[in-house]
Order: C-alpha cells, then structure tokens, then sequence
C-alpha cells in the first residue's frame, strides 16, 4: 500500500537528511511511480528533457552498482537506486521532434515549432560546455524526484561517489548516456545524519549586485 501521509514542501525541505544507512523495505510501485513522474515534469531548457533514469531494484544488480560506487553499503540497501543520467544524442534521435509533436498538441504557435527545428540544433551542437548543460537539467530532474520521495514519507541519499565507466557497464548504458548521479530510496535503519546545518543568508545572497546582503 503507497503512503497516504504526504509531507508538505516546507517541512520536506527543513527535515530532509542525506540519509546514512536503508533498512531494504521495499517501495511500493504505486510510489515509485509518482517518484519519477515527479521528474518527467521537471522543467528543462527548450523542453528537450535530456535525462534518463535507471532504477536498480534487484538484489544482485544493487551489489554490481555498489561495487561501482566505490563500495557505498547504502547503494546496495537502499529500497530503489535512481540511476540519472544524459542522453547527449537525445536531441538528435527523435527527442526534438517527438518535443514538437507535444508542443503542437499543447498549443505551440506553429512559426515557433519552425524556428525551433533550426535553433535548438544550432544551439545544442555548438553549445561551449554541453556536458555541463546537460548536467545543469538533468539535476532539475532528480531534485524534484528526491524532493517527492521525501514528500512521500521516504528517506534519500543523492550520491555523486562512483566510477561512471564501471557504472556504464553494469547498466549496459549507451555511449552518448552521462552518468550525472545516484539517488537512494527507502527508509532509514538506525540514527539521522546530524543536522550540519546551514549558511546565513548574508552569507550567501546578495541584492541587485555582490557585496550587497540580503537583509529579508
């Protein structure tokens, strides 16, 4: 049965902890489901949505993962592990037309899906840094899914510790996917992380120009 008790956004930001250790319980379908949805609705730059996420469940395939995760006992307990990554080919695949396609379902004006054809292309094919754009939306991506989780009464752990070669090989990952991180999924065995606490916001906003604080 999925959880019914929902955390509201508040509260899930205030509480969350990069969770230590998972007691395996499992998560229901249902839930998982809602967790990645989450995702899917993120936002991304031109709605290109370059991202690509693995869930590893099975016992066997969480040990693999772990052993390429420089051997983080909580890729191997937790309940799912969210693999996400980038399709760096995506957009020359069928995404962008297949994008298009749902535009025009949703109301886009057919002179921005012509324009479209001709800059996105452009854009991404001669983008300065595209690993880092595609690291930029992908991370919208699994934020909005541990943030669901999370919301559904779950404990997460984003983890960036793994070796994306060894990685791309136990998932049988296609040469254009970008490994970008791990996202654990359960429920927490034995105590929280500690609560480390946070920056003061004069510390790190300013108003209209550097050297100004927030003072809100």
């Amino acid at each position: 049965m999925a959880n019914i008790m929902e955390k509201n956004l508040s509260q899930v930001i205030a509480q969350r902890r990069a969770t230590p250790s998972f007691d395996g319980s499992p998560v229901p379908d249902e839930d998982l489901k809602k967790i990645l949805d989450a995702g899917l609705h993120a936002p991304s730059g031109y709605n290109m949505q370059p991202w690509r996420f693995i869930v590893v469940r099975q016992p066997e395939q969480k040990r693999r993962l772990r052993a390429a995760s420089f051997n983080q006992a909580k890729v191997e307990e937790a309940s799912a592990v969210i693999v996400a990554c980038g399709d760096a080919d995506g957009w020359r695949k069928g995404d962008l037309e297949e994008m298009l396609r749902l535009g025009r379902e949703g109301g886009m004006p057919e002179h921005y899906a012509e324009q479209a054809k001709v800059n996105i292309p452009n854009y991404l094919s001669n983008h300065p840094n595209f690993p880092m754009w595609l690291n930029r939306h992908v991370m919208i991506a699994f934020t909005t899914m541990m943030l669901m989780a999370e919301a559904l009464g779950y404990d997460t752990a984003p983890m960036e510790g793994f070796e994306e070669e060894k990685v791309r090989e136990v998932l049988k990952l296609p040469l254009s996917y970008h490994v970008v991180a791990l996202l654990g999924i359960g429920h927490l065995k034995g105590p929280d992380k500690f609560n480390g606490g946070r920056f003061a916001m004069a510390h790190t906003v300013f108003v209209e120009e550097y050297g100004r604080p927030a003072k809100f």
